[in-house]
């Protein structure tokens, strides 16, 4: 009877031992292919700035469309790539968006800091100087559907208050100056909080 009861315990260890690694299997070839379609993603966004830097930009436009329809959350190198290609292809204003993500997200401590400050700079002035009908009808392709990696700190600069946690109203004797609605005493946004106030999802907290 010991045996029998023996054999019966060894065997359910058995498949239960079985039925882990069969788990654990099937968690690790999801695990390869998340990374694989996410190596397969930077793949697509390194091609499209190499099209870019060989002037090639309605192609390099194609590959960073290609990373958006692709990624669930968008790399945050993405922003600044665009907002580039955007402002040698003559689309100032979504150059002007994207750009600002990037320094929204990065920064001055982001590695193409200087570089997008200087393309901001211009883009804005040329902005100003596209006719005011085609500046009503420019569009960002920045939309709802994406999700913006904020990168390993989670948070952002609230584009509200520029980052400095208070907003400053024009009033009748003065300026008037308010604690921002949106970011936390020190002018910053939650990676969710961003994407939800680029959505314009995100409700004043008083």
């Amino acid at each position: 009877m010991n045996k029998i009861v023996l054999t019966l315990s060894l065997l359910v260890i058995a498949i239960a031992v079985r039925a882990q690694t069969q788990e654990e299997k099937v968690r690790q070839l999801e695990m390869d292919q998340v990374q694989a379609k996410n190596a397969e993603i930077m793949r697509t966004m390194d091609q499209g700035v190499d099209l870019m830097n060989e002037g090639n930009y309605e192609e390099a436009n194609n590959k960073f469309k290609d990373v958006l329809a692709k990624a669930k959350v968008v790399p945050s190198d993405l922003t600044f790539y665009f907002g580039k290609n955007s402002f040698y292809m003559g689309k100032y204003k979504q150059s002007i968006d994207w750009l600002n993500k990037y320094i929204q997200l990065k920064g001055t401590a982001g590695r193409f800091y200087d570089e997008c400050t200087d393309l901001l700079e211009k883009s804005e002035q040329a902005f100003l100087l596209v006719r005011e009908d085609d500046r009503k009808e420019a569009q960002s392709i920045l939309t709802s559907n994406y999700e913006i990696d904020c990168g390993p700190s989670g948070k952002v600069s609230c584009p509200v208050c520029s980052g400095t946690g208070v907003i400053i109203q024009k009033g009748a004797f003065g300026d008037v100056y308010k604690t921002c609605p949106y970011s936390d005493e020190h002018g910053y946004l939650t990676c969710e909080e961003y994407n939800q106030l680029l959505r314009g999802e995100l409700k004043p907290k008083f």
